[in-house]
């Protein structure tokens, strides 16, 4: 019996030992916030409470939409960054969805390299999870299908989960 103790207390100490170290790890410049899961982009219907430029029409090819996040679905005005759902809808061309921080002007960064989220022509629907740095209360959306359909047209719907702050 006691040995069948102190294996246990053993036990008991090494978990505590891995929670307070994985709780070290949680510190750092922004802390996680969790939201209800909240629809604050859809082009395929206007939101009741949200900005018209929350709305329609479908994106097209190439064109740059400036999405407002902040202060909508319990995000703060002062969020750092968002964890939002993006779901990509009935494209009418093969694409891919780019979503990053919102910049005017001189001295903004060139557009990521990468996608958020790949789809095929009249694929029904696909989503994807992304973590999205903001700026100035926005996300910057585009949606680019490449030079040999430039007028296609795809709708999106974008759920926000959680800010970092």
């Amino acid at each position: 019996m006691g040995r069948n103790r102190i294996l246990r207390l053993g036990f008991l100490l090494v978990v505590l030992g891995f929670l307070a170290a994985v709780s070290a790890e949680a510190a750092g410049p922004f802390q996680f916030y969790s939201v209800t899961p909240c629809r604050f982009e859809r082009t395929t219907a206007a939101l009741p409470g949200m900005p018209a430029s929350n709305g329609p029409p479908a994106l097209t090819s190439g064109v740059v939409r400036n999405i407002q996040v902040n202060g909508l679905c319990g995000v703060p005005a002062d969020a750092a960054a968002a964890t939002v759902n993006v779901t990509f809808v009935t494209p009418t061309a093969d694409g891919f969805i780019k979503i990053y921080p919102f910049c005017t002007g001189a001295g903004c960064p060139a557009p990521p390299t990468v996608s958020t989220l790949n789809a095929l022509a009249g694929e029904p629907a696909i989503a994807n999870g992304a973590i999205v740095p903001l700026t100035a209360g926005t996300l910057n959306v585009t949606v680019v299908y490449g030079s040999q359909n430039p007028a296609a047209t795809a709708n999106l719907i974008i759920d926000v989960t959680g800010y970092f702050k």
